[in-house]
């Protein structure tokens, strides 16, 4: 492993992460990804001009994620064993959002179920892109099912895939290039050249985790339905990562996902994913539940490959 952890190693901080994470949440005040934030608005205002839009992007992108992972680097090569155990562990939970992902979306379940729809409509809001000002139940519901299986993968399992193989920097790396996508990686007049590196370089780190998370996903639902959906489904998706997993996730639910949605005022139609009847209020929970399941499920396989490192060490 690039961190120089032992799978032993590993699965501790990993788990003690992950329990941080449930127990604390996001940190309300002083947020490390707020004051990153800051700095790429900062860095795009700068740099965001003609000429040369995708070099200016990749000094942006370098200028922005490589600094603060190169000090989080060097501090865990200097710090004693103890401090750098606690140093990785702390960076895994500030990078990682399974507490979050679920503050934000069982209560839009909870909404549906009172039949508040206002509320729902506007909880719904803060976690997706497209105008829900008119939108029905299923709709919510929809984009709160969606919501969970697509950031379960952003917001957790791409993390915990970057901290095995790197530590915190490399949930860290991860966590910075996933957050300058979300805010860069638009096909839009302002961002199509200048953002392009930061979609590619998040497509590069997110393969891989994506696909394990889809694999995931479909081991833990209906898994031939999820693996034909992926198959069948994912390459229609504009996105080549967020496709599989959304279509292994759809498939496992059991439930029918993407088709049409409005952004900024326009009705765009997307590709069907997965099979059955649209998503209700308490399908948003079976997906945090397929989420946390999933977490659970690479915390117990990490744990299983520690377990049988330490026996071969005392074989």
């Amino acid at each position: 492993m690039l961190s120089g952890l032992s799978w032993p190693w590993l699965a501790v901080l990993m788990a003690l992460g992950v329990a941080l994470d449930l127990a604390l949440g996001e940190a309300r005040r002083w947020h490390p990804l707020v004051g990153f934030g800051n700095l790429a608005k900062a860095i795009e205002r700068t740099l965001n001009q003609r000429p040369a839009l995708r070099l200016r992007g990749v000094l942006a992108w370098s200028l922005a994620v490589l600094p603060p992972v190169l000090v989080a680097a060097w501090l865990l090569a200097a710090a004693p064993w103890w401090l750098a155990a606690l140093l990785h562990a702390a960076l895994l939970y500030f990078c990682i959002g399974l507490r979050s992902l679920r503050e934000h979306t069982l209560p839009i379940a909870q909404a549906l179920a009172t039949g508040d729809l206002p509320q729902a409509r506007r909880l719904t809001s803060y976690i997706v892109s497209r105008d829900t000002r008119h939108s029905s139940e299923q709709e919510l519901a929809k984009a709160g099912v969606e919501s969970l299986l697509e950031n379960g993968n952003d917001a957790v399992f791409g993390t915990l895939f970057w901290f095995l193989v790197a530590g915190g920097p490399g949930a860290l790396l991860f966590r910075l290039a996933n957050t300058l996508d979300a805010m860069w990686g638009y096909r839009t007049a302002r961002f199509l050249h200048f953002g392009w590196a930061a979609a590619r370089i998040d497509d590069a780190l997110n393969w891989l985790p994506a696909r394990l998370t889809a694999l995931s996903y479909a081991w833990l639902g209906q898994r031939r339905q999820a693996m034909a959906c992926w198959k069948e489904q994912a390459p229609a998706w504009n996105s080549p990562n967020a496709g599989p997993v959304m279509a292994a996730g759809a498939g496992a639910l059991g439930l029918a996902l993407g088709g049409p949605a409005i952004y900024d005022g326009e009705l765009e139609q997307r590709p069907p994913l997965g099979r059955g009847p649209m998503p209700q209020g308490p399908d948003i929970v079976r997906a945090w539940r397929l989420v946390a399941m999933s977490t659970a499920l690479w915390l117990a396989v990490i744990s299983a490959v520690a377990l049988l490192c330490l026996g071969g060490l005392h074989a």
